[in-house]
């Protein structure tokens, strides 16, 4: 078989987003799914009421009935998860742990859905098969020999249902701790933090009809053809009706330029094609606060100017005066930051600033959007709250059109969070737990997913159990978090499809097979509906529409029933009766959770219910009752001690600054394909974009394979190997490559001021001829 680097191709792309390149991309997809025609009968059902939700990204639903509502990440996500192959007790007994770790993740996943529990004990480097009964008693014994509750972690991926995610935090709770990593911990984590201490709620202020009524859209950090498919509709809408779209991002994204919508025969048929952006500006990594900063200093001098001339200004100070505290103190700081000091930490002329802040102070109703080109930095709490101060100036907050729109990732990840997956709860969240279910709750904050491999390195965390996700494979600093899951007594993964988490064990090891998002979930009384929670407060029932690959397949909540009724008994509650109708769960979330009063009843609604968003009432939940302008000065994106160390006299400087991203054959660590259309890669993932110049003056060639270190303040040898250097339209000084591949280079200690989120889109780096030089043609 091929290697990948054997297939590489490197050719730009020159179509439009979407199109005819998407349909022929969901073709492959659906063919090589070995069932195809149920596929397609299942695809048609994605996000349609009585259908299932997609597995893929939470991006929310346009209120139109009669439409396809799935893009071609969605097609991809649905017909990897509903795949024919199987990996069965054969395959396990064929295929020993290190063989397996050899394969690529792509290799991996292709290989279907887990079909059986499976246990590995150490006496040797293969799998067997385990029931389900001896399974959860190997957990529930393993959990009740620990010292304390503290020492087992509880991880969560997005993917999971309201209400697997409910009835897991309440089993681990009623363990006795509040360590519930989750993946948001590695993307959205800086959103949550930001959002609450300015405007009382981690969450958005917009709804899916607000796109509709925007003047100004500002999409900052995020790439939506990748990552959001979505979204391009709205935008591209948006530009057509005269709304201005403004980019901030520094490559050129495809899916943020031009856009052919599949679902459109006029546009498929000639070739029509519609612009995503009316500006498109590309700041320097890390830059966005500057940025904001800029435009917030041209609306202080703006304003001033219109008090001179007995004019309003752009300002709203009404609202300012009724909503809002710590105006003047922000004020001061932007006043006091120097234009010299925004130009250079932005990365934008000082007329790019202008133009950006011209067109805001017009909008009287302003959408400003981000995901994880913000959030994946040292000072992301800082960059969101600069972006909540901005909206606060014009009153922003609270208006139809307008508001604060962080773009969430997996399908379900804001819902986990709303259902208690949080490793530092609220006291009001803790004290309805303990009045419902007439026990203490734990109090102490328990570990997010960098402490949890921290704890874990140390020997302070013994048993791991992952609901969902690739663990080993998401997380930063892989060689550490590889070596931090080894150092455990019990990992237990939760899971549709083989990954590397299943590889990199402990000591013991368990595979528990689950069903899907698009799997029929047949319990007691008969198929359920589980719920999910958008980008935009929407939540909605979910019913799989596939009959499951394998018998021995459990759901996700009757697997956590399983495990809680063997380790916990009937306390707090009869699990195994909870999961015969998931009502009965939905019932207990609605005595708990604010929003959910009469949880059963407002599923019945098409297209399910709206979670009233407080901010966007203007209510304001925080300790003073305002909406909070929160000051910092512009913060260098690297601690002092690595900028020393990398600086001094004699040590040799970082070459470049890295970010990591996702191709477009790629959904967070599941890989669909080695190619990467819109960037124009074929056959490889080991790829390293970065401008010519750079190319150049580091002394290396295009197609040149490289070594990549990065540069952090210890002593630690943190790098990739044969990577191939590619001559890409990126700003000189920048690079990026493919996570999870480059996840290696990202220090565990390197994370976002008060989020914990590792720093995944700056990594100062340098580049050495691999040890193997060669050019790939």
């Amino acid at each position: 078989m091929k290697t990948p680097v054997d297939r590489f191709r490197f050719r730009p792309y020159q179509r439009p987003a979407a199109g005819w390149g998407a349909l022929r991309s969901v073709a492959h997809a659906w063919l090589d799914s070995r069932q195809p025609f149920k596929n397609l009968r299942a695809m048609l059902q994605t996000n349609q009421n009585g259908g299932f939700d997609c597995p893929g990204c939470a991006w929310g639903e346009a209120p139109k009935e009669g439409r396809i509502r799935f893009c071609e990440n969605g097609a991809k996500a649905v017909n990897w998860e509903a795949s024919g192959r199987g990996v069965d007790r054969e395959f396990f007994a064929s295929n020993a742990l290190p063989d397996l770790l050899a394969q690529d993740d792509y290799w991996l996943e292709y290989q279907g859905r887990l079909t059986e529990p499976m246990v590995y004990d150490g006496s040797s480097n293969f799998y067997r098969p385990i029931s389900w009964e001896d399974a959860f008693t190997l957990i529930a014994d393993a959990l009740k020999q620990l010292a304390s509750p503290d020492q087992a972690a509880f991880y969560t991926s997005g993917r999971a249902s309201n209400e697997a995610a409910f009835l897991y935090q309440l089993f681990a709770r009623s363990y006795g701790t509040n360590n519930l990593p989750d993946c948001s911990n590695m993307c959205h984590e800086a959103s949550g933090v930001a959002l609450k201490a300015s405007i009382g709620t981690g969450k958005g202020t917009v709804t899916y009809e607000d796109f509709d009524k925007a003047e100004a859209i500002f999409v900052i950090g995020q790439n939506p053809g990748t990552n959001h498919p979505r979204m391009l509709e709205p935008l591209s809408e948006a530009v057509a009706r005269g709304a201005q779209v403004l980019v901030f991002n520094p490559l050129r994204e495809r899916g943020l330029e031009r856009f052919q919508a599949p679902q459109n025969a006029l546009q498929m048929l000639t070739g029509g094609e519609l612009a995503m952006n009316t500006d498109y500006f590309r700041p320097s990594l890390g830059g966005d606060m500057a940025v904001i900063r800029g435009i917030a200093k041209f609306l202080f001098q703006w304003q001033d100017e219109a008090e001179q001339a007995g004019e309003a200004g752009p300002l709203d100070l009404a609202f300012i005066q009724e909503h809002c505290a710590d105006y003047e103190a922000y004020r001061a700081v932007v006043e006091a930051t120097s234009w010299d000091e925004i130009v250079s930490y932005s990365g934008l002329a000082l007329d790019e600033l202008e133009r950006a802040a011209h067109i805001y102070s017009r909008s009287k109703a302003t959408i400003i959007c981000w995901a994880m080109g913000i959030t994946q930095h040292r000072h992301s709490v800082a960059t969101i709250q600069e972006i909540t101060n901005l909206q606060l100036l014009r009153g922003q907050v609270g208006r139809p059109g307008a508001g604060l729109c962080p773009v969430r990732g997996h399908s379900n990840v804001q819902g986990d969070r709303t259902m208690g997956i949080d490793d530092n709860p609220s006291a009001p969240f803790l004290d309805a737990l303990e009045k419902r279910f007439e026990m203490p709750m734990p109090r102490d904050a328990g570990v997010n997913v960098v402490k949890a491999i921290e704890a874990m390195l140390e020997g302070r965390i013994q048993v791991f159990i992952g609901l969902g996700g690739n663990f080993a494979q998401a997380t930063p600093d892989t060689e550490r978090t590889h070596s931090a899951l080894r150092n455990c007594d019990l990992t237990v993964q939760i899971s549709t499809k083989l990954n590397r988490s299943h590889l990199v064990t402990g000591k013991r090891a368990l595979i528990l097979p689950c069903l899907g998002r698009t799997d029929i979930d047949m319990q007691t009384s008969g198929a359920q509906a589980v719920t999910v929670e958008d980008s935009f407060s929407m939540v909605h029932a979910s019913f799989g529409q596939l009959k499951p690959l394998s018998k021995e397949m459990r759901s996700e909540p009757a697997i956590i029933a399983g495990i809680a009724q063997a380790t916990l008994g009937e306390r707090p509650v009869a699990w195994l009766h909870l999961v015969e109708e998931y009502g009965r769960i939905r019932e207990l979330v609605a005595d708990v959770i604010p929003g959910f009063e009469d949880f059963n009843r407002k599923l019945e609604t098409p297209g399910g219910f709206y979670l009233q968003n407080s901010a966007g009432l203007r209510q304001w939940k925080t300790e003073n009752g305002k909406a909070n302008f929160v000051s910092h000065t512009l913060p260098a994106p690297l601690p002092q001690a690595v900028l020393d160390k990398i600086g001094k006299e004699g040590a040799r400087k970082a070459d470049l600054v890295l970010q990591t991203l996702r191709s477009h054959d790629q959904y967070n660590t599941t890989v669909y394909g080695l190619n990467d259309r819109y960037r124009g890669v074929t056959g490889n993932r080991r790829v390293l974009f970065a401008h010519k110049d750079d190319i150049h003056r580091l002394g290396f060639a295009d197609r040149q394979l490289v070594d990549i270190v990065s540069l952090w303040s210890d002593d630690v040898d943190r790098r990739v190997q044969g990577f191939t250097l590619i001559e890409f339209d990126i700003p000189k000084g920048q690079a990026a490559a493919y996570y999870p591949e480059a996840n290696p280079l990202v220090p565990l200690e390197s994370y976002g001021i008060g989020s914990f989120t590792p720093t995944s889109k700056y990594i100062a780096i340098r580049l050495e001829p691999s040890s193997a030089p060669q050019r790939i043609v």
